[in-house]
Order: structure tokens, then sequence, then C-alpha cells
């Protein structure tokens, strides 16, 4: 019989992770994946898409344990030894081809110092002066004095990406993030008062949330994350298969979203016109209920996040596009 979700914070915590597989097993000396693709960027004044090379860090789990997190799978129980972090970048970049832009992804935040030791910032400043924009990501909690001095050791520009998820003021609080909407602002302000770039992720489909709620609370989000400064935005469908979503799903309180939703939230935010964004394609086809236009319609929105601009929709004599 499940358990209703909790809530008080540790309990959450404790329910989260009881209900976990396994994790994957990874080397900490080795990048767990990287790549380089194509990615629409404001630069010179003119939109262009610039080649961004993306590397998966392997590192300690993050400390903070949201509900709809799968990140965790590809992260360690302890730290990495001193001097791994440098290296994954190291062996990453060997062997990766070029590109402009790089994005550190660490399944957690750049500036946890149990996660990326503050003692290799100069080093991993060192492996990425070559490009023109480094991209971490960050909890709003620790966007402060390390992320300064961070910028500091690099010639490019930083941008700290963060997880805003939702303004739903009842769903927020319960994802387990430890956050609200004011202190994502703050951190945006400080962001934005040391000329730190921000990147903002947003989440479409949420548990609790109805599904003929969920489409408007998304571009709520979005508008949220460009009043806060935001020069890009990522809308992430929610996913299943972490445990937590599962048992949410089984008792009636979450639904996979279906691709739609994505495609529909992705128009209204590209239509508002008020910076880059971008649909998360990754393992998109979790989210498609019809093989005959699922390859369509996913090259639509890849194609849309580098044109940055509504294309004509897929029809499909099966399914309807729906």
């Amino acid at each position: 019989m499940s358990s209703p979700y909790p809530e008080d914070g540790s309990a959450r915590d404790r329910w989260i992770l009881e209900r976990r597989p396994r994790r994957n097993p990874l080397d900490p000396r080795r990048a767990y994946a990287a790549l380089v693709e194509e990615e629409a960027a404001e630069t010179g004044g003119r939109r262009r898409a610039v080649p961004v090379a993306t590397i998966f860090l392997t590192n300690r789990e993050c400390p903070w344990k949201c509900l709809m997190c799968d990140l965790w799978k590809n992260t360690l129980e302890d730290s990495v030894p001193p001097g791994a972090i440098a290296g994954q970048i190291r062996e990453a970049l060997r062997v990766l081809p070029p590109a402009r832009r790089i994005k550190l992804y660490n399944a957690g935040s750049f500036f946890d110092g149990r996660a990326v030791p503050p003692e290799e910032h100069a080093a991993i400043a060192g492996l990425v002066a070559p490009f023109e924009r480094v991209i971490v990501e960050s909890h709003p909690a620790l966007v402060g004095p390390a992320v300064w001095a961070f910028r500091d050791r690099i010639p490019g520009t930083l941008e700290v990406a963060m997880g805003l998820e939702t303004v739903h003021p009842d769903v927020l609080p319960r994802l387990n993030k430890r956050m609200s909407v004011d202190q994502f602002r703050r951190a945006a302000d400080l962001l934005a008062d040391e000329a730190v770039a921000l990147r903002v992720f947003v989440l479409a489909g949420l548990p609790w949330v109805p599904a003929a709620e969920a489409r408007a609370w998304t571009l709520r989000s979005v508008q949220c994350a460009f009043d806060s400064g935001a020069s890009s935005v990522s809308i992430i469908p929610t996913r299943a298969g972490n445990g937590a979503m599962d048992e949410l799903a089984r008792t009636g309180a979450f639904e996979v979203p279906r691709l739609r939703l994505l495609e529909d939230c992705f128009e209204d935010a590209v239509s508002l016109g008020r910076g880059l964004v971008f649909a998360d394609l990754w393992d998109l086809d979790a989210f498609s209920r019809c093989g005959d236009c699922f390859a369509s319609r996913r090259e639509r929105l890849a194609s849309m996040n580098l044109s940055q601009s509504v294309a004509p929709a897929v029809g499909c004599p099966h399914c309807g596009g729906a």
C-alpha cells in the first residue's frame, strides 16, 4: 500500500530516497557523457547557431533531494578524488570536436564544494579558457562569492543555469527544492548585479497540477524567468522513472505529460519574443504516444530550437498531432 506524500521536508527526503531504483555504475575519473551540438545564441547583436560542448561530469550527488530529479542516477555517493573533475574535463576536451561555448553540467551545483572541489577551480578555469562562454549549474542558495571568484578566473562570459521549475505557489514547495520564488529572484538579482548571465530551467507537466492548467502554469513560469533577467529558458517535460514520480503516478497525483504539452508550451514561450527558449529533447520518446509522427515532431522541435521561431505543426492521420 502506498504512503501519502509527506508535508515535512525531512520526511520527504526519506520518502523520495526509499523509492529510488539503483544508480548507474560510474568511473569517478571519467565524465559519464560528452557531446557537441548546435545551439541558438545571441552574438554580436545577431542571433545565430553556435557549437556548444556539454560535459556531463561524474561527481557526488546533489545535497537537495528534489522530488522530480532523476539526475542522481549518474552521480556518486562519495566525493571524487582530488584532481578528478579537472581530469574529466581534460579527457573529454581531448576527444570532442571544436566548440565555441562549453557547459559543465554536474547533476547538481558546480559551486557545491563537495561535488566540485574549489581547489580545482583554477585548473578548470584554465581548461575552459578558450571558450567564449562557460555555463554551469547552481542551486540559488549557492549563488554568492564562489560564483564571482570563478567568474574572475575565466576570460569568457560566465552563465549560471538555475532551476526555477514552477511558480505554482502550492507545487513548488512540494517539489522539495527548499526554495521559494522570492529566493530564486534574489539569486537572479545577485547574478545580474555581478554581470553573470542567467539560464533558467522550467518544468512542463507537474504533479498536482490539472492537465487543463499545465500549459498556463508553464507560461507563467517562463515569464517569471524572463522577468528575473534570464537570457534563455529551457522547458523540460517532467519525467517518470525515478521511483518517486512513478509512485505519484500510481496514486493519480501525476501523469506523464504528452508531447503535445511541450509543443504548446514551447510555442507560447517563443511567441513571447523575450529571449532564447529551448525545448529539452532528451528522452523525448517517453512523451510520445504515436510512432508514426514522433520523428517529424522531434525534428520540428529541434529546428525551432535553432530558428527560435514557430514552425508549422506536424499533421498525422493516425493521432491528429495530439
